[in-house]
């Protein structure tokens, strides 16, 4: 076998990741293949989630002792690492919990807000059959309590998006159009551009869920010209427990706050409140301290690595994935079945075998993937499966965890006699 050439040292890399060097049920190596759900973290990260805590736990903005101006002064830190790594100003970088919370942020508020923003009885929104249920739920929700109506682009055999009905579907009545920029479930990397000049023709604003494209390729909220763009850090090598949204700046100081509290204000009477400038607007309460410390270690970590070379490497390990699961007998790929315009997650059925039932005898042989719907329950009933199974790849990914992949599909192949 002819083993793609990688672009990262990924022996060394993998070196600052602990987690990779243990074993599962028994003696079995760890093989983790569900970074579309969840990415290890390396010893960077871990560490300076433990000095935070250690050496510099406090309140933020609240304090005038050391520790509070410590933590302060990471915090907002975290958020300059951030801001840098999206080309932002600092002050359009606002602090969540995840990717959800800055997609319900939006809806919400774009639903609460008055003119020229705010989405009317009769207005329409428009989203993708390839969602994740995070950009799907909020949008309908808004829309069943508005009396908006909720319009979607479908999805191609080839997974990619359907375009053909563009100029009818984003129309003078479309308010929103969001979408996904890589699917979670399909790999599909979408044509944000086509969009977006559509929807900004009509006066719509675009909002972009970045949740698998942050993490692997270099993400420029500025070039993308979408309005609002949400990614979570727990995908990109952070904690749980943080996310980003960015939007314009004009939006977010016209827009109403999404939660009401501390931290969040100006001022307070009894009678009326006034609100705290950007990004504190938007960020009621004690934020996530130590995850923000966290995501911006994790940022120092991906640069280091360069994120054009991070992006070389997954398509490096994402060609050679794609040519060794077309080689297996019954296996179907789910989504495109080239590199062309297409992302580090491969969704699969093998035969007539259910996921659940594959991804259990990969574990059984210490292969992590990830089976069910992923939260895009619709793509599996465009494709007319129940489920499917999914491999997806990032920087510390070997050529050799997907021969274990393969090998692994033997094995279940022979449990179930196939």
């Amino acid at each position: 076998m002819v083993i793609t050439p990688q672009f990262l040292d990924t022996d060394r890399i993998r070196e600052d990741f602990p987690i990779l060097h243990r074993t599962v049920h028994g003696d079995k190596k760890l093989v983790y293949l569900d970074n579309a759900a969840t990415s290890q973290s390396p010893k960077q990260v871990i560490d300076a989630i433990v000095e935070y805590y250690s050496m510099h736990n406090a309140n933020v903005h609240r304090g005038i002792h050391v520790l509070a101006e410590e933590a302060t002064a990471l915090y907002e830190g975290g958020r300059d690492k951030v801001a840098a790594f999206i080309n932002a100003p600092r002050e359009e970088v606002v602090f969540t919990k995840n990717s959800s919370e800055a997609l319900n942020l939006v809806a919400n508020v774009l639903g609460w807000a008055g003119e020229p923003y705010g989405i009317r009885p009769g207005d329409e929104i428009v989203v993708t059959e390839m969602e994740h249920h995070s950009n799907i739920v909020p949008w309908q929700l808004t829309a069943e309590r508005i009396g908006a109506k909720l319009r979607w682009f479908g999805i191609t055999d080839e997974g990619r998006l359907d375009l053909s009905n563009l100029d009818e579907l984003i129309n003078e009545r479309t308010k929103v159009v969001s979408l996904v920029h890589i699917s979670n479930i399909l790999g599909t990397v979408n044509p944000v551009e086509t969009i977006v000049k559509r929807a900004h023709e009509v006066g719509a604003l675009v909002v972009l869920d970045a949740s698998q494209s942050a993490p692997h390729q270099r993400l420029d909220v500025q070039a993308l010209g979408a309005d609002f763009v949400a990614f979570t850090g727990h995908k990109m090598l952070g904690p749980t427990g943080i996310g980003v949204l960015w939007g314009r700046r004009d939006l977010l100081e016209e827009l109403p706050p999404f939660l009401g509290g501390g931290e969040m204000i100006q001022t307070v009477t009894m009678e009326k409140s006034t609100y705290a400038g950007l990004p504190h607007k938007y960020e009621a309460g004690t934020p996530p301290i130590a995850e923000v410390v966290a995501l911006g270690a994790a940022v120092d970590y991906l640069n280091g690595i360069g994120m054009d070379n991070v992006a070389a490497h997954e398509h490096a390990i994402t060609e050679y994935a794609l040519k060794r699961l077309q080689e297996v007998d019954g296996l179907r790929i789910i989504g495109p079945n080239t590199t062309d315009d297409r992302g580090a997650a491969i969704s699969f059925t093998l035969g007539d075998i259910h996921p659940h039932d594959v991804g259990q005898v990969l574990d059984e042989h210490g292969i992590a993937v990830r089976v069910g719907h992923h939260c895009a329950r619709p793509v599996c009933v465009r494709f007319g499966i129940p489920a499917t199974t999914r491999a997806s790849f990032y920087l510390y990914s070997t050529p050799a965890e997907v021969d274990a992949l393969i090998e692994g599909l033997d094995e279940v192949k022979r449990f179930f006699g196939v």
